[in-house]
C-alpha cells in the first residue's frame, strides 16, 4: 500500500464532497422528507455517486486512451475544474437544488457528491499512481472519503445542531482555499508536464 497515494486521495476527494457544507445544503434539499426518508436518500445519494467515481476511477484511463487525451490535459482540465468549485465554495454559493423527482440521484448524488471535480480528480490519481500498490490505494482513499461523506449526510441533523450556521461557512470556505490550491497545483503538474 502506497500511503502517500491513499492520503492524497481522501484529503482530496473529502475537500472536493465537502462533507462538512453538504450536510446543511443536504438538511435543505430533503427538508420536505421525513427522517426515514431523508436517510434513505442520503444512502441512495452516496450509493449513486460511489458507482459514478468508481466507474470513473476503474475506466476512466481507458475513455481517456480511446480518446487520445493525455494525463497532463486531463490534468489541466480537471485542475480548472476544481478552481471553479473553490471559488463557489469560498464565495459561499450552493449547488442548485430545484424540483427533482428524485433528489437523492440530482442534486445530491451529482453534482453535490461526484461533481466533475471528483471524477476528473480520481482519473488522474489513477494515472499518477500506475501501481498496483498505488492503485489499490486511491481506490481505497475513494472508499474512506465516500463512507466519511455518507456518514455526514446520516449525522446531518446532528451535526446541524451543534455547528452554527457561521461556523459550518467558515470551514467551507477553508475548504475552498485547500481545493483551490490543489487545483493550481494540477494545473502546474500538467503545464510542466507538457513541457517536458
Amino acid at each position: 500500500m502506497d500511503a502517500r497515494a491513499f492520503g492524497e486521495s481522501l484529503v482530496t476527494l473529502l475537500v472536493i464532497m465537502d462533507p462538512v457544507g453538504g450536510a446543511p445544503i443536504f438538511l435543505s434539499v430533503t427538508a420536505g422528507l421525513s427522517p426515514r426518508e431523508r436517510q434513505v436518500a442520503a444512502l441512495r445519494a452516496v450509493g449513486a455517486a460511489a458507482a459514478l467515481v468508481f466507474g470513473f476511477a476503474l475506466f476512466g484511463g481507458l475513455v481517456l486512451d480511446y480518446l487520445g487525451v493525455s494525463i497532463e490535459s486531463l490534468s489541466i482540465a480537471g485542475g480548472l475544474l476544481l478552481l471553479l468549485v473553490a471559488l463557489e465554495m469560498l464565495r459561499g454559493e450552493d449547488f442548485p437544488s430545484g424540483p427533482s423527482a428524485d433528489v437523492a440521484l440530482v442534486p445530491l448524488a451529482t453534482p453535490l457528491l461526484a461533481g466533475p471535480g471528483a471524477i476528473a480528480t480520481v482519473i488522474v490519481l489513477m494515472r499518477r499512481h500506475d501501481d498496483t500498490g498505488g492503485r489499490v490505494s486511491v481506490v481505497l482513499g475513494i472508499a474512506v472519503a465516500i463512507l466519511i461523506v455518507g456518514a455526514s449526510l446520516l449525522l446531518a441533523e446532528r451535526v446541524a445542531r451543534y455547528l452554527p450556521e457561521g461556523i459550518v461557512s467558515f470551514l467551507t470556505r477553508v475548504f475552498g482555499l485547500l481545493l483551490s490550491a490543489i487545483a493550481v497545483q494540477l494545473i502546474v503538474d500538467g503545464v510542466l508536464g507538457l513541457t517536458d
